[in-house]
Protein backbone atom coordinates (compact mmCIF):
# COMPACT_ATOMS: atom_id res chain seq x y z
CA UNK A 1 0.00 0.00 0.00
CA UNK A 2 2.71 2.49 0.76
CA UNK A 3 4.14 2.62 -2.40
CA UNK A 4 0.25 2.57 -4.42
CA UNK A 5 -0.31 5.66 -2.81
CA UNK A 6 3.25 7.51 -4.15
CA UNK A 7 2.61 6.20 -7.71
CA UNK A 8 -1.36 7.16 -6.78
CA UNK A 9 -0.20 10.82 -5.84
CA UNK A 10 2.18 11.16 -8.70
CA UNK A 11 -0.46 10.02 -11.43
CA UNK A 12 -2.53 12.66 -9.87
CA UNK A 13 -0.54 15.11 -11.16
CA UNK A 14 0.52 13.66 -14.31
CA UNK A 15 -2.80 12.91 -16.01
CA UNK A 16 -4.01 16.13 -15.24
CA UNK A 17 -1.16 17.43 -17.31
CA UNK A 18 -1.01 15.41 -20.09
CA UNK A 19 -5.05 16.44 -20.57
CA UNK A 20 -3.23 20.09 -20.63
CA UNK A 21 -0.30 19.10 -22.89
CA UNK A 22 -2.08 15.95 -25.27
CA UNK A 23 0.98 15.61 -27.50
CA UNK A 24 3.24 14.82 -24.24
CA UNK A 25 0.46 12.72 -22.33
CA UNK A 26 -0.05 11.56 -19.14
CA UNK A 27 1.98 8.27 -19.51
CA UNK A 28 5.14 9.99 -20.20
CA UNK A 29 4.79 12.75 -18.10
CA UNK A 30 4.33 10.10 -15.51
CA UNK A 31 7.33 8.23 -16.10
CA UNK A 32 9.46 11.63 -16.46
CA UNK A 33 7.61 12.66 -12.95
CA UNK A 34 8.29 9.36 -11.29
CA UNK A 35 12.49 9.36 -12.41
CA UNK A 36 12.62 13.25 -11.00
CA UNK A 37 10.84 12.27 -7.87
CA UNK A 38 13.22 9.56 -6.87
CA UNK A 39 16.07 11.29 -7.43
CA UNK A 40 15.05 14.47 -5.46
CA UNK A 41 13.20 11.98 -2.75
CA UNK A 42 15.38 9.17 -2.28
CA UNK A 43 13.33 7.84 0.59
CA UNK A 44 11.19 6.92 -2.54
CA UNK A 45 13.35 4.61 -3.88
CA UNK A 46 12.95 2.62 -0.13
CA UNK A 47 12.55 -1.24 -0.23
CA UNK A 48 9.00 -0.54 2.07
CA UNK A 49 8.26 0.94 -0.84
CA UNK A 50 9.16 -1.75 -3.81
CA UNK A 51 6.63 -3.81 -3.77
CA UNK A 52 3.74 -1.26 -4.19
CA UNK A 53 5.88 -0.50 -7.68
CA UNK A 54 6.46 -3.78 -8.49
CA UNK A 55 2.33 -4.58 -8.02
CA UNK A 56 1.50 -0.72 -10.31
CA UNK A 57 4.16 -1.71 -12.77
CA UNK A 58 2.97 -5.22 -13.91
CA UNK A 59 -0.88 -5.66 -13.36
CA UNK A 60 -1.55 -2.15 -13.43
CA UNK A 61 -0.23 -2.08 -16.71
CA UNK A 62 -1.44 -5.65 -17.71
CA UNK A 63 -5.17 -4.09 -16.83
CA UNK A 64 -4.68 -0.72 -19.05
CA UNK A 65 -4.22 -3.34 -21.74
CA UNK A 66 -7.66 -4.94 -21.24
CA UNK A 67 -9.38 -1.06 -21.09
CA UNK A 68 -7.52 -0.20 -24.22
CA UNK A 69 -9.66 -3.09 -26.28
CA UNK A 70 -13.07 -1.44 -25.46
CA UNK A 71 -11.97 1.51 -27.90
CA UNK A 72 -11.63 -0.95 -30.90
CA UNK A 73 -14.37 -2.51 -33.12
CA UNK A 74 -14.11 -4.53 -35.89
CA UNK A 75 -16.71 -1.87 -37.60
CA UNK A 76 -13.70 0.48 -37.45
CA UNK A 77 -11.00 -1.93 -39.52
CA UNK A 78 -14.60 -2.24 -41.55
CA UNK A 79 -14.71 1.50 -42.00
CA UNK A 80 -11.21 1.84 -43.31
CA UNK A 81 -11.53 -0.01 -46.27
CA UNK A 82 -9.33 -2.79 -48.32
CA UNK A 83 -7.33 0.38 -49.90
CA UNK A 84 -5.91 1.69 -46.43
CA UNK A 85 -4.91 -2.20 -45.24
CA UNK A 86 -1.68 -2.45 -47.43
CA UNK A 87 -0.50 0.61 -46.39
CA UNK A 88 -1.01 0.16 -42.85
CA UNK A 89 0.55 -3.77 -43.29
CA UNK A 90 3.80 -2.13 -45.29
CA UNK A 91 4.92 0.34 -42.98
CA UNK A 92 4.31 -1.93 -39.89
CA UNK A 93 6.84 -4.78 -41.73
CA UNK A 94 9.01 -1.71 -42.66
CA UNK A 95 9.04 -0.31 -39.07
CA UNK A 96 9.68 -4.02 -37.57
CA UNK A 97 12.13 -4.79 -40.07
CA UNK A 98 13.59 -2.02 -40.09
CA UNK A 99 14.20 -2.00 -36.06
CA UNK A 100 16.12 -5.26 -36.81
CA UNK A 101 18.09 -4.28 -39.02
CA UNK A 102 19.45 -0.86 -38.12
CA UNK A 103 19.58 -1.85 -34.38
CA UNK A 104 21.64 -4.26 -35.31
CA UNK A 105 24.19 -1.84 -37.41
CA UNK A 106 23.51 0.71 -34.20
CA UNK A 107 24.04 -1.62 -31.67
CA UNK A 108 20.63 -1.07 -30.00
CA UNK A 109 20.04 -4.71 -29.06
CA UNK A 110 17.58 -6.61 -26.80
CA UNK A 111 14.55 -4.85 -25.08
CA UNK A 112 14.78 -1.46 -26.37
CA UNK A 113 15.38 -2.42 -30.15
CA UNK A 114 12.11 -4.29 -29.87
CA UNK A 115 10.06 -1.64 -27.83
CA UNK A 116 11.39 1.15 -30.08
CA UNK A 117 10.36 -0.75 -33.17
CA UNK A 118 6.52 -2.07 -32.08
CA UNK A 119 6.16 1.53 -30.75
CA UNK A 120 6.82 3.16 -34.35
CA UNK A 121 5.30 0.55 -35.86
CA UNK A 122 2.00 0.09 -33.84
CA UNK A 123 0.46 2.63 -31.43
CA UNK A 124 3.15 4.39 -29.13
CA UNK A 125 3.14 4.39 -25.31
CA UNK A 126 0.06 1.60 -25.62
CA UNK A 127 2.30 -0.94 -27.86
CA UNK A 128 5.16 -0.01 -26.05
CA UNK A 129 2.92 -0.93 -22.55
CA UNK A 130 1.13 -4.21 -23.89
CA UNK A 131 5.05 -5.20 -25.36
CA UNK A 132 6.77 -4.64 -22.05
CA UNK A 133 3.97 -6.43 -20.23
CA UNK A 134 4.41 -9.28 -22.33
CA UNK A 135 8.22 -9.79 -22.31
CA UNK A 136 9.70 -8.16 -19.26
CA UNK A 137 11.42 -5.58 -20.55
CA UNK A 138 13.89 -3.66 -18.61
CA UNK A 139 12.94 -0.38 -17.20
CA UNK A 140 15.50 1.67 -19.12
CA UNK A 141 14.37 -0.01 -22.11
CA UNK A 142 10.76 1.56 -21.43
CA UNK A 143 11.88 4.52 -20.46
CA UNK A 144 13.86 4.69 -24.05
CA UNK A 145 11.03 3.98 -26.05
CA UNK A 146 9.00 6.41 -24.49
CA UNK A 147 11.37 9.35 -24.97
CA UNK A 148 11.72 8.53 -29.19
CA UNK A 149 8.14 8.01 -29.44
CA UNK A 150 7.29 11.19 -27.66
CA UNK A 151 10.63 13.39 -29.41
CA UNK A 152 9.10 12.05 -32.54
CA UNK A 153 5.46 12.55 -32.23
CA UNK A 154 6.39 16.08 -31.63
CA UNK A 155 7.97 16.56 -34.79
CA UNK A 156 5.72 15.09 -36.46
CA UNK A 157 2.48 17.43 -35.23
CA UNK A 158 4.58 19.92 -36.03
CA UNK A 159 5.70 19.54 -39.55
CA UNK A 160 3.06 17.07 -40.93
CA UNK A 161 0.25 19.46 -41.67
CA UNK A 162 2.51 22.03 -43.56
CA UNK A 163 4.03 18.89 -45.25
CA UNK A 164 0.57 17.60 -46.64
CA UNK A 165 -0.29 20.92 -47.67
CA UNK A 166 2.86 21.64 -49.49
CA UNK A 167 2.23 18.47 -51.52
CA UNK A 168 -1.36 18.73 -51.93
CA UNK A 169 -2.44 15.74 -50.51
CA UNK A 170 -6.58 15.14 -49.87
CA UNK A 171 -7.79 14.89 -46.32
CA UNK A 172 -8.49 11.47 -46.84
CA UNK A 173 -4.48 10.80 -48.20
CA UNK A 174 -3.68 13.14 -45.62
CA UNK A 175 -5.47 11.15 -42.68
CA UNK A 176 -4.21 7.91 -43.92
CA UNK A 177 -0.35 8.96 -43.76
CA UNK A 178 -0.54 10.85 -40.18
CA UNK A 179 -2.43 7.75 -39.25
CA UNK A 180 -0.03 5.60 -40.09
CA UNK A 181 3.29 7.72 -39.34
CA UNK A 182 2.03 8.70 -36.14
CA UNK A 183 2.27 6.97 -32.91
CA UNK A 184 0.41 8.24 -29.81
CA UNK A 185 -3.51 8.86 -30.15
CA UNK A 186 -3.09 12.07 -29.13
CA UNK A 187 -0.09 13.16 -31.44
CA UNK A 188 -2.28 11.55 -34.63
CA UNK A 189 -5.73 13.61 -33.64
CA UNK A 190 -3.35 16.85 -32.88
CA UNK A 191 -2.09 16.30 -36.77
CA UNK A 192 -5.21 15.05 -38.20
CA UNK A 193 -7.46 17.99 -37.04
CA UNK A 194 -4.95 20.46 -37.63
CA UNK A 195 -5.10 19.39 -41.44
CA UNK A 196 -8.47 19.25 -41.69
CA UNK A 197 -12.17 17.64 -40.29
CA UNK A 198 -12.29 15.28 -42.67
CA UNK A 199 -8.34 14.44 -42.12
CA UNK A 200 -8.70 14.55 -38.62
CA UNK A 201 -11.36 11.73 -38.79
CA UNK A 202 -9.57 9.36 -41.27
CA UNK A 203 -6.34 9.66 -39.14
CA UNK A 204 -8.00 8.39 -36.23
CA UNK A 205 -10.05 5.45 -37.63
CA UNK A 206 -6.78 4.51 -39.31
CA UNK A 207 -4.68 4.50 -36.14
CA UNK A 208 -7.78 2.89 -34.17
CA UNK A 209 -6.99 0.37 -36.55
CA UNK A 210 -3.72 -0.26 -36.37
CA UNK A 211 -3.78 -0.83 -32.71
CA UNK A 212 -5.58 -4.34 -33.11
CA UNK A 213 -2.27 -5.61 -34.63
CA UNK A 214 -1.18 -5.39 -30.78
CA UNK A 215 -3.11 -8.94 -30.95
CA UNK A 216 -0.64 -10.95 -33.44
CA UNK A 217 2.35 -8.70 -32.64
CA UNK A 218 2.14 -9.64 -28.52
CA UNK A 219 1.20 -12.96 -28.83
CA UNK A 220 4.58 -13.61 -31.03
CA UNK A 221 6.47 -11.98 -28.89
CA UNK A 222 5.14 -13.81 -25.77
CA UNK A 223 5.76 -17.21 -28.06
CA UNK A 224 9.48 -16.37 -28.60
CA UNK A 225 10.10 -15.81 -25.30
CA UNK A 226 8.56 -18.90 -23.85
CA UNK A 227 10.86 -20.82 -26.79
CA UNK A 228 14.15 -18.83 -25.71
CA UNK A 229 12.99 -19.93 -22.16
CA UNK A 230 11.99 -23.34 -22.53
CA UNK A 231 15.39 -23.90 -24.68
CA UNK A 232 18.26 -22.48 -22.53
CA UNK A 233 16.29 -24.40 -19.32
CA UNK A 234 16.57 -28.10 -18.02
CA UNK A 235 13.55 -28.59 -19.18
CA UNK A 236 14.36 -27.67 -22.54
CA UNK A 237 12.00 -30.68 -24.16
CA UNK A 238 8.88 -30.39 -22.15
CA UNK A 239 5.67 -28.65 -24.28
CA UNK A 240 4.76 -25.41 -23.48
CA UNK A 241 1.59 -24.73 -22.29
CA UNK A 242 -0.94 -22.29 -24.07
CA UNK A 243 -1.18 -20.84 -20.72
CA UNK A 244 2.08 -19.68 -21.00
CA UNK A 245 2.42 -18.94 -24.54
CA UNK A 246 -1.30 -16.38 -24.42
CA UNK A 247 -1.13 -14.43 -21.30
CA UNK A 248 -4.13 -13.49 -19.66
CA UNK A 249 -4.23 -9.88 -20.32
CA UNK A 250 -4.07 -10.07 -24.14
CA UNK A 251 -7.15 -12.41 -23.66
CA UNK A 252 -8.77 -9.62 -21.67
CA UNK A 253 -7.95 -7.05 -24.73
CA UNK A 254 -9.59 -9.68 -27.29
CA UNK A 255 -12.96 -9.95 -25.15
CA UNK A 256 -13.00 -5.90 -24.73
CA UNK A 257 -12.52 -5.71 -28.37
CA UNK A 258 -15.22 -8.08 -28.98
CA UNK A 259 -17.64 -6.48 -26.54
CA UNK A 260 -17.55 -3.55 -28.20
CA UNK A 261 -17.86 -4.95 -31.68
CA UNK A 262 -20.85 -6.61 -30.59
CA UNK A 263 -22.37 -2.82 -29.30
CA UNK A 264 -22.02 -4.59 -24.84
CA UNK A 265 -20.14 -1.46 -24.16
CA UNK A 266 -22.05 1.42 -24.43
CA UNK A 267 -20.98 4.55 -26.13
CA UNK A 268 -21.43 6.51 -23.49
CA UNK A 269 -18.89 5.18 -21.37
CA UNK A 270 -16.18 5.41 -24.02
CA UNK A 271 -14.33 8.64 -22.28
CA UNK A 272 -14.81 7.48 -19.23
CA UNK A 273 -13.03 4.25 -20.22
CA UNK A 274 -10.67 5.60 -22.14
CA UNK A 275 -9.48 7.80 -19.37
CA UNK A 276 -9.07 4.81 -17.30
CA UNK A 277 -6.90 3.03 -19.76
CA UNK A 278 -4.85 6.66 -19.62
CA UNK A 279 -5.14 6.47 -15.56
CA UNK A 280 -3.92 2.91 -15.42
CA UNK A 281 -0.95 3.10 -18.19
CA UNK A 282 0.28 6.51 -16.54
CA UNK A 283 0.56 5.15 -12.71
CA UNK A 284 2.51 1.55 -14.36
CA UNK A 285 4.85 4.17 -15.77
CA UNK A 286 4.97 6.48 -12.69
CA UNK A 287 6.14 2.92 -11.02
CA UNK A 288 8.68 2.32 -13.49
CA UNK A 289 9.77 5.75 -13.16
CA UNK A 290 10.43 5.40 -9.51
CA UNK A 291 12.18 2.49 -9.68
CA UNK A 292 14.57 3.81 -12.14
CA UNK A 293 18.32 4.55 -12.03
CA UNK A 294 19.48 7.10 -13.99
CA UNK A 295 22.76 5.47 -14.36
CA UNK A 296 20.43 2.49 -16.58
CA UNK A 297 20.12 5.25 -18.95
CA UNK A 298 23.01 7.04 -19.26
CA UNK A 299 24.68 3.23 -20.75
CA UNK A 300 22.90 3.34 -23.98
CA UNK A 301 23.47 6.80 -25.19
CA UNK A 302 22.23 8.76 -28.13
CA UNK A 303 21.85 5.49 -30.27
CA UNK A 304 18.36 4.39 -29.20
CA UNK A 305 16.83 7.75 -30.12
CA UNK A 306 19.12 7.17 -33.50
CA UNK A 307 17.19 4.39 -34.34
CA UNK A 308 13.68 5.80 -33.60
CA UNK A 309 14.62 8.80 -35.91
CA UNK A 310 15.68 6.47 -38.61
CA UNK A 311 12.33 4.29 -38.46
CA UNK A 312 10.09 7.26 -37.87
CA UNK A 313 11.84 8.68 -41.33
CA UNK A 314 11.43 5.04 -43.52
CA UNK A 315 7.51 4.91 -41.56
CA UNK A 316 6.78 8.28 -43.11
CA UNK A 317 8.66 7.97 -46.51
CA UNK A 318 6.95 4.49 -47.06
CA UNK A 319 3.83 5.47 -46.44
CA UNK A 320 3.62 8.18 -48.78
CA UNK A 321 5.26 5.76 -51.26
CA UNK A 322 2.94 2.63 -50.85
CA UNK A 323 0.13 5.05 -51.08
CA UNK A 324 1.31 6.38 -54.79
CA UNK A 325 1.70 2.62 -55.75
Amino acid sequence: MPGLLVVLVLTGAAVPLGRLVPVVGGPVFGIVLGVLAGVAIPVLRGERLRPGYEFASKNLLQLSIVVLGTGLSLQQVVRVGGGSLPVMLGTLAIALGGAWLFGRLLGVRGDTQTLIGIGTAICGASAIAAASAAIGAKRSSVAYALATIFTFNVVAVLLFPPLGHLLGMSPDAFGLWAGTAINDTSSVVAAGYAYSQQAGDQALVVKLTRSLMLVPIVLGLVILKSRREARSSSAGGRKLSWRRMVPLFLIGFIAAAALRSAGLVPAGWQAGLSLAGTVLITAALVAIGLSLRPAELRQAGPRPLLLGAVLWICVAASSLLLQGL
